[in-house]
């Protein structure tokens, strides 16, 4: 079944603000694919749910920096790993191989930003395609699964 919702964030609070509500749903095995241009808004979104993540497990806060160069950068909580990637650089899906995101997939908490660089699809992945829109963002959210069908009751409560 799934579901298709839109939105907007007026500007980095709001951002953070779904972020952290987000981080409130998700659960060890989800993965969340972020789509958008260059500066769109992807890592700002990620370090938000990262960083609330953190919060409600406890755990300090830490520094949350976008992982295009290192392409992929892990934290620790209590009961799983949080991977987040940036595909950007990735001339093949197959070097998602060499990263270990196959083996995080339904196991570990996955954000990654340019999923168009896998060679894969995610079954029950949350899509977020982001896009600037004056100074705040477009946000559409999408899933073909069932278990985000809640979040799309949130958006349209917020737009309500």
């Amino acid at each position: 079944m799934g579901f298709s919702a839109t939105t907007f964030l007026a500007d980095s609070n709001e951002t953070d603000r779904f972020g952290a509500e987000l981080a409130a749903l998700i659960q060890a095995g989800d993965t969340i694919l972020l789509e958008g241009e260059i500066g769109a808004g992807k890592s700002h979104l990620a370090r938000a749910v990262i960083q609330s993540l953190l919060q409600t497990s406890g755990l300090p806060s830490v520094e949350v920096p976008s992982p295009t160069y290192t392409l992929v950068q892990t934290y620790d909580l209590t009961d799983t790993v949080i991977w987040h990637a940036d595909l950007y650089r990735l001339a093949d899906g197959s070097e998602t191989l060499e990263l270990g995101l196959d083996d995080a997939f339904g196991v570990d908490i996955v954000l990654i930003e340019w999923p168009d660089r896998l060679d894969q699809t995610v079954e029950g992945a949350l899509k977020i395609a982001l896009e600037t829109a004056g100074t705040g963002r477009t946000m559409q959210v999408t899933s073909a699964s069932d278990r985000w069908q809640v979040l799309s009751n949130r958006l349209a409560c917020a737009d309500a």
